[in-house]
Formats: structure tokens, sequence, C-alpha cells
């Protein structure tokens, strides 16, 4: 078929519309043109995307992979730019322009007064075309030029308002924190090719058994160390709170369909190599336990409506982590595509509040906007709920699926994922509650301003939320009988790693009606606290928190505790070496080199006197002593 011998459609849009909204003049179109134009080039990826999956849907091919042309070669080491599509990379491509598409949409009334409104949407086509090329890769270090490519407009957008110091120092902090990620990522690529000796990802999947224990030992936990950096994930999640400097769409993009899933794909896409005994698996599953309990309490304790949402964005990622450390790859991708609905909309909501209470985002200043936001407030609640867990909306089906798989492989995880998925019905309830209900606690001049937002921003909201509704269906057991739903269409591509239960079903729905109880709980502690009584349930919280509230507030003093153990000694280390040794050491030496030069061809100056008996002087001495080594060597 056409549209699987021409994979590389998919990034057609975003690519030729990030080149001719950075190059052709704004004069010539209008700013209007430039979001437009934008938003065509991911509606035209999501149309090519929808395009693939149905033709790849009644292929009888599971994975296509098409070679344009020789990209690097060194040696025995070729590397072509080669696009694979498989059921993976179809859902993926799906996610990602789909929800992008929406994002894009939603720009064009969010940044519409914003003066640098070309640059914004020629960095998010940017970002939505590195994406897609991670996603569609065939081989590690094509995928490595997405992966960086969704890292440099990360730092771009993050910075985006750059004449604000607390901007552009939390895009330095993304792009700092990410190093760390992709060196790892980066080492793990060499070691493969030394034990595989290729990176095509077929291939080096049939040559797994060419690997001995510490290979795949140590290829595993490198490549983990990358997904920890662009999935923030302990210890390397610090970045992913502070990137709500930049504009709310962006914060969707990052925290929803992009950045941040790069990691969790990457380690699904490389599952024969994370399925193997001697991978780091069980220390994945415990490290995405860990991050999702600790990131939640935090957000207990957050009063910035967007904070709240991204450090809920690091709990839900570390549920997937959980899903592929305990081999459940199939139920990570369920929850990723069910938290892309609903954390897009719930951050595009926070957008739409923000931008009617006139860039206010502390919460306990909020309140009772649900009476002039009805819109935003509808799509926010549903979100709410479905992020909550409770049925029948997305987020239950694919975060129950998570907590079932848990529960057979290891009780301590199962209660953390328990603990974590309470802690995340009371969060969102408490940022539900204060901002949309009770009395407005802003003064008369900004509620009186207060204002739904407009028709492109509600549009998305709208889509996304009824995604947020029905997209569990997409989780429904294949037994059903219905077409292509997401278990029948991966299966295929991962016979081996994912089974059914093997529990009965009276346990099954036993875990379920329990998960279900307590996040309805979460969600009454926190309609009791705050749905009438605003701050004074926040002061309550506080009371019976004590001093913890304050630790959580202040993040449990993580960044503290970085500056004062990495930040600040490595800072002084380079001013140790700015301020001594580059100079007195290394430019020292260069000097001193100069130097010497400088005076040895002063003093050769000397010997051009311009006499020829000097000069035959010179000849003859030279003559004897050549003439007097050769006798001497002769002997």
């Amino acid at each position: 078929m056409f549209f699987l011998n021409t994979l590389w459609l998919v990034l057609l849009g975003p690519t030729l519309g990030a080149l001719i909204n950075g190059l052709w003049p704004a004069k010539y179109r209008g700013r209007l043109g430039h979001g437009v134009l934008a938003c065509a080039g991911a509606g035209l990826s999501f149309l090519i995307a929808i395009i693939q999956h149905i033709a790849l849907s009644i292929s009888s091919e599971t994975i296509v992979r098409h070679g344009y042309f020789t990209w690097i070669e060194a040696g025995n080491l070729t590397i072509e730019f080669a696009l694979r599509l498989d059921p993976l990379s179809s859902v993926m491509c799906l996610v990602v322009a789909g929800v992008g598409f929406l994002i894009h949409v939603y720009s064009l009334g969010y940044m519409a007064e914003d003066r640098a409104y070309v640059r914004f949407f020629t960095y998010m086509n940017m970002f939505l075309a590195a994406m897609l090329l991670l996603v569609t890769a065939s081989n590690l270090p094509l995928m490595f030029v997405g992966w960086e490519g969704v890292g440099l407009c990360s730092y771009l957008l993050i910075g985006f308002w750059h004449r604000k110091n607390s901007a552009s120092t939390a895009g330095f902090k993304a792009f700092a924190v990410n190093r760390i990620g992709d060196a790892g990522f980066l080492i793990a690529t060499f070691w493969c090719w030394k034990v595989f000796g290729t990176l095509e990802f077929h291939e080096m999947f049939a040559r797994i058994g060419e690997a001995s224990a510490a290979d795949i030992r140590w290829i595993t936990l490198l490549l983990f160390v990358g997904a920890t950096g662009k999935s923030a994930q302990i210890p390397l999640y610090v970045w992913l709170p502070d990137a709500m400097e930049g504009p709310t769409p962006v914060s969707a993009l990052i925290h929803a369909a992009t950045m941040v899933t790069a990691g969790v794909y990457m380690i699904v896409r490389m599952n024969p190599l994370f399925h193997q005994p001697e991978s780091v698996s069980v220390l994945i599953a415990w490290i995405g336990a860990l991050t999702a309990i600790f990131s939640a309490t935090i957000a207990i304790g957050q009063r910035d409506i967007k904070r709240v949402l991204a450090y809920s964005t690091v709990s839900q990622l570390g549920y997937m982590f959980l899903a592929v450390g305990i081999g459940a790859y199939v139920a990570a991708i369920f929850h990723l595509v069910t938290h892309a609905f609903f954390k897009a909309c719930l951050f595009l909501g926070s957008g739409s509040v923000i931008h009617a209470c006139h860039e206010e985002q502390d919460i306990m200043n909020m309140g009772g906007l649900k009476a002039k936001m009805k819109t935003t407030h509808w799509t926010f609640l549903v979100s709410t709920l479905a992020i909550a867990g409770v049925f029948p909306l997305a987020g239950f089906f694919s975060k129950d699926e998570i907590l079932a798989y848990s529960f057979e492989s290891s009780q301590a995880l199962y209660i953390i994922g328990l603990a974590a998925a309470i802690m995340t019905a009371f969060y969102m309830g408490r940022l539900l509650f204060l901002t949309f209900y009770g009395g407005r606690r802003m003064n008369d001049e900004k509620w009186e301003k207060v204002h739904e937002s407009p028709r492109t921003m509600t549009f998305a909201l709208v889509v996304l939320g009824v995604l947020a509704v029905f997209g569990g269906l997409l989780g429904l057991p294949k037994n059903l009988g219905l077409p292509h739903v997401l278990y029948g269409y991966l299966e295929p591509l991962l016979p081996k790693v994912h089974g059914e239960h093997h529990m009965s079903a009276a346990v099954e729905l036993g875990l379920m009606a329990l998960s279900l109880a307590l996040a309805l709980g979460g969600l009454g502690v926190a309609a009791s606290l705050f749905r009438r009584r605003g701050a004074e349930g926040e002061e309550r919280l506080r009371g019976v928190l004590g001093p913890v509230h304050g630790a959580l507030e202040n993040k449990w003093y993580v960044d503290e505790l970085y500056n004062t153990l990495i930040v600040s000694p490595l800072s002084k280390l380079a001013r140790i070496v700015s301020d001594w040794f580059d100079p007195g050491i290394i430019d020292g030496a260069v000097h001193a080199i100069a130097g010497a030069v400088g005076l040895g061809s002063e003093r050769q100056t000397r010997t051009q006197t311009g006499r020829i008996r000097d000069y035959v002087l010179v000849i003859l001495t030279g003559t004897f002593l050549l003439v007097l080594c050769l006798v001497v060597l002769g002997r």
C-alpha cells in the first residue's frame, strides 16, 4: 500500500510547518496564518497516522520498515535513515499527533496576544516532528536524534519567555538534567554496537543470545538512566516541575503526549532486552513505584495549579515504569494513552483558568470559578475523576490494570501503588474544589474580568474531556469482540511478554472494588475539606500534617539537597577552574610555549648577520660534525 511505503509522510506536516514558519517572513501571511499553518501541519500528521494505522491493521504485515538512504558509514558501521511502522509505533503516532494537534488548536487562542507568536508555533512544530521521528525510528542512533530533538525543543519552549530569569533558569535546568540521562543512552548505544554488531532494532533482538548476562545488565541499566532523565523518575525528576515556567500549551505537550513518554516508549520498544532475567527490570519497577508515591506526597502541598499537575505527571509516569518493570508492557502503553487524554485536558484546563484569571496560578486565590467557566469546569471535573480512577472513566481501567499486575508480581509494589492512587484522588480533589468550588477568594476587580476561554481553547478541552471519559474502552479485553482494541492490536508485537491474569475473577473484581472505593474515599475527604471551606480546609490540612506540610510545600527539600551536595560544589569547582586553573595552568602553559618560541626566534635572528664568511663557517662546521658522526657510527 502507498501509505505503508511512504512512512516519512507522518513527519512531513510539522517539519514543513516549522521550516515555513521559521523562514518565511510574517508580513506575507500575518500572525493568524502562522498559527493556522502550524495546526495544519500537526493535523496532516494526525491524518496520515490514522491512514497508516488502518493500512497496517488490514495488511498481512505486522512490521513495516523502509530505509531511505545511508546516513552514517564508517568502517563496518552502516546506519540507514530508516523508519519502522508496527502496532507500537502506530499507537504512539496516533497519540502524539492527535493530542499534539489539539494542543496546537488550543494555542491559537492562548498565545493570540503574545508578541513571539510565530517563534512559539515554529518550536511547537519542531517538537512534534522530533517526537514523531523518535517513535518511528528503526534504529538506536535515529531514535537518539529524535530523543535529542525533543530535549532541544523542551529547552527552547520551557525558556520561551526568556526575559524572565525563572524561565531561562528552568530551561537550562531541564537541559542540564537531561544530559545526564542522555549520556546513559549514548553509552548504551555504543555498548549495543560492541555486543551485537548492529544498531537496528530487529537485528539486535535476533542476536540477543550473543549477549552475556553482564552485557544485558549494563545495557538495560544505562538505557534506564536515559529513561529516568527524559521521563522524570527518581533521581532525575527535578527538572519537570520547573518546566511549568513555559506557556501552558507547552506544559501540556511535554507532560501529556511527547517528551516525558519517550522513556516509557523506549523501554517498551527494547522489551526483548528488558524482559531478560539478567536485566534491571526489578529496579525499574521499584523506582517507578517509589516515584509514584513520592511525587504524589509533594503534590498534596503545592499551591501553584500547574505544579500540582506537574507532580501528578511524575507520579503517573511512575505507574508506567512500575508496569514495564513487572513486564506488563501493554498495560504501560494503555496508561500512557489514557494519561495523554486526561492530563492534556487538565493542563489545558489549568491554562484556561490562568488565562481567565489574568495569570493567577495560586489556587488559594481562586474559588467559585465553576459559575463563570462552565465548559472548563466540566472538562476539568471529568479529567479529575479519570485520573483519580473512578469507574467507568479512562483512568480507572488503565490504572487498575497496572495495580492488578502489581498484585500478582509483588504485594509490596501493589500496596505502594494503591497508596499513591489514594493520594492522587485526594490531591486532585483538592485542586478541583479549591479552584472551582466554594466562595471566591479573589478581589472584585479580578473577579469581574473572569470569563470563559475562546472557542479554539474550549474545543480542545471538550474533545479531550470526551476521550478522558471513553478512552478506557481501548483497553477492554479482546474476547469482547471489539475490533483492534489496544490489547489485541499490540499482542502480536509482544506475544511472549504479556500474558493474561492468573487470578480468579472474584479476586480481580475485589481488587477493582477496593481501588474504586479508595479513590472515592480520597475524593470524599478532599470534598469535605475544600468544597465549601476553601482556605479554612487548607488550614485544617496544615494542622493535621503539622511540620510535614511544610516539607511537602518545599518538595521535601530535594532541590536544596541537590544544590548543597551537587550544584554548589560543582559551581565552586567551575569557579576555581575558570579563575585559577584555566588562566594559571592552561593559559600559562600556552603563554610559556609562545614565549619560548618567541625567545628562540629572537635568538635565532642574531645568526642572520648578512656576512658570507659567517654562513660559510656555519656550513663547514655542520659538514665537519656530520662527517664526524658518520665516522663514529661506521665504527
